[in-house]
C-alpha cells in the first residue's frame, strides 16, 4: 500500500516564477527521500498559475518525514505564503 498526496498549488501572477523555481529545487530532493516512491509536479498550459503535484510515499509516516525534512522547511515552507491557494487530497493505493 502507498500513501498518495495530490496537491494543487495556485500561484499569483507575481509569484509564479518563484513557485516554479521552488518546485524545481524541491523535486529532486524529495525524490531522493527513502520513503518517497514518486514525486511529480506539472503546470497546466491553459492555466499557467496552477501547479499540480502527485506524490506517493511508503506510508503516512514517510509523508510526515517529508514535511519535516530540511529541504521542505527551507524551500516549501517559505513558498506556501506566496500562493493564492493550496489544496491537498490524501488517499491510499489499493493492493488489488
Amino acid at each position: 500500500m502507498g500513501y498518495v498526496v495530490r496537491a494543487t498549488w495556485t500561484a499569483t501572477q507575481e509569484s509564479v516564477d518563484a513557485v516554479r523555481s521552488a518546485l524545481a529545487e524541491l523535486g529532486p530532493l524529495s525524490r531522493a527521500e527513502p520513503g518517497c516512491r514518486l514525486w511529480i509536479a506539472h503546470q497546466e498550459p491553459d492555466r499557467p498559475l496552477v501547479f499540480e503535484l502527485f506524490e506517493v510515499y511508503d506510508d503516512a509516516d514517510a509523508y510526515r518525514v517529508h514535511g519535516e525534512s530540511e529541504h521542505f522547511q527551507r524551500i516549501a515552507v517559505p513558498t506556501i505564503p506566496l500562493l493564492a491557494s493550496r489544496e491537498r487530497r490524501f488517499s491510499e493505493t489499493l493492493d488489488l
